[in-house]
């Protein structure tokens, strides 16, 4: 029994001294990459001011950034939304910014085409898990039906639908009074 448990623990103990990698063909982006992104698009922040919510990688070791949005969340918080230039080299992902607002609202746009935005929530027409009607068009019918929203939606975007015995699932588009619209 103790040679089982002094085994188990050379174990852990052996696993806990290796580094965190990224696995291969993947290389890691760094807090300093991410903080030199957000500083070209005008917000100056250091990389200790910037918090990653997941282990982000790249196919390539050093990609090009974009800052798609920065977003106030509740009372205090900032998130910044980032994306590789390139959309094969890593996925879109979010960090945290510890900055006072200020910085954000005195920012002044490096690239005025690549605009910082400071968003405010969405304002949803559609709920997930909200029940809403639903117009179905072809070429000959039309059909209206009661739907549960599998997303929420805003006016104009494209959401996923089901029906109310959630045996079809619909590629919808949210319309403006709440409704949702697709096509046969």
């Amino acid at each position: 029994m103790m040679r089982g448990v002094s085994k188990l623990m050379w174990i852990v103990f052996a696993g806990a001294t290796l580094p965190a990698s990224a696995a291969p063909g993947r290389y890691a982006i760094t807090t300093e990459r991410i903080a030199e992104a957000i500083s070209n698009r005008g917000v100056q922040v250091s990389p200790q001011q910037v918090t990653l919510l997941a282990g982000v990688v790249a196919s390539v070791a050093n990609p090009e950034l974009n800052v798609q949005s920065i977003d106030r969340t509740g009372n205090e918080g900032v998130i910044a939304r980032i994306a590789c230039a390139d959309s094969a080299q890593c996925l879109p992902f979010f960090v945290a910014l510890h900055v006072q607002e200020a910085q954000i609202a005195s920012a002044t746009v490096v690239n005025p085409t690549a605009a910082v935005a400071v968003a405010r929530p969405p304002v949803f027409a559609v709920r997930q898990g909200a029940t809403t009607a639903l117009f179905l068009d072809g070429a000959h019918v039309h059909i209206s039906l009661s739907a549960i929203c599998l997303e929420n939606g805003v006016p104009g975007q494209t959401i996923r639908a089901t029906s109310v015995d959630r045996r079809q699932v619909f590629t919808v588009q949210v319309a403006s009074n709440g409704t949702l619209r697709g096509r046969l």
